[in-house]
């Protein structure tokens, strides 16, 4: 089953709904179906940690994907999505998006990383999935 866990004081989060959608894009995605998911959310400042520890980049960034893999990965469980509140409520702001919208633009681009995809490699592969799956989750 998968679940929403909020680490952070700072932005308020509707979990309740957030699993509901992350749900739903479970389903949605032929990868993903009858697997689960975690989300958590946390501050800028686990967030810049984080990305220390395994990206070696000593800034924030608003979601990062941690695929389980090898001999402790369940085949029902893809991995966990961790997303700095603090980052996207800047970037909500910024595109004149409400927060709610831009979480679960993170959530659907933080499943995907799980799958494996990744838009820094790819040809646009990603990245053309992820707006259909937006158009289709209408979170476009």
């Amino acid at each position: 089953m998968s679940e929403i866990v909020n680490r952070q004081r700072k932005i308020k989060i509707d979990s309740q709904k957030f699993e509901k959608f992350l749900n739903e894009a479970i389903n949605m995605i032929p990868e993903t179906l009858s697997k689960s998911v975690s989300v958590a959310f946390v501050s800028d400042r686990k967030m810049i940690e984080l990305n220390r520890m395994f990206r070696h980049q000593n800034s924030t960034t608003d979601v990062l994907s941690f695929p389980v893999e090898g001999e402790f990965s369940e085949k029902d469980f893809l991995g966990d999505v961790v997303i700095s509140a603090d980052q996207a409520a800047r970037q909500a702001k910024e595109n004149k998006l409400k927060l709610e919208r831009e979480i679960t633009q993170l959530i659907l681009h933080g499943i995907l990383h799980l799958c494996g995809y990744d838009h820094e490699k790819d040809s646009g592969e990603m990245n053309r999935l992820e707006l259909r799956l937006r158009d289709k989750l209408r979170i476009s």
